[in-house]
């Protein structure tokens, strides 16, 4: 038996509902074990990094966000949708003249101690 791609099994569980206003899309919760809403300020950077333990889903809720995930640099529009593999190496830097916010899904088992810091404009190890 192999094992299915967790990409394709956490988005084959979104499911999307158009309404008389509008629509929503609802996301799986079996699996994911955090929730964050990422806010990025302008000139702020998260550090380059990695997961051992877990995937990563995310949703970019404003403008004023580059995006890198592996060799792709690149700036999400609003409502882009971002899936990051464990083991892949990621970050974003706010470029935009006010925050920008990200959620963050953390699809598998994890801690804040799985991250692997790359670079940190902070010092942090």
């Amino acid at each position: 038996m192999t094992e299915r791609d967790p990409y394709e099994v956490f988005t084959q569980g979104i499911l999307e509902d158009h309404r008389p206003w509008g629509k929503f899309r609802r996301f799986p919760h079996q699996g994911v074990s955090s929730i964050k809403i990422i806010t990025v300020n302008p000139g702020g950077i998260l550090s380059l990094q990695y997961h051992n333990h877990r995937d990563e889903f995310w949703v970019v809720l404003d403008e004023g966000i580059e995006m890198t995930t592996g060799d792709r640099v690149w700036r999400p529009a609003a409502g882009e949708e971002i899936w990051i593999p464990k083991g892949t190496k990621h970050r974003a830097r706010g470029v935009g003249e006010k925050p920008a916010r990200a959620m963050e899904l953390w699809i598998g088992p994890s801690e804040e101690s799985d991250i692997v810091r790359l670079e940190d404009a902070y010092n942090r190890g």
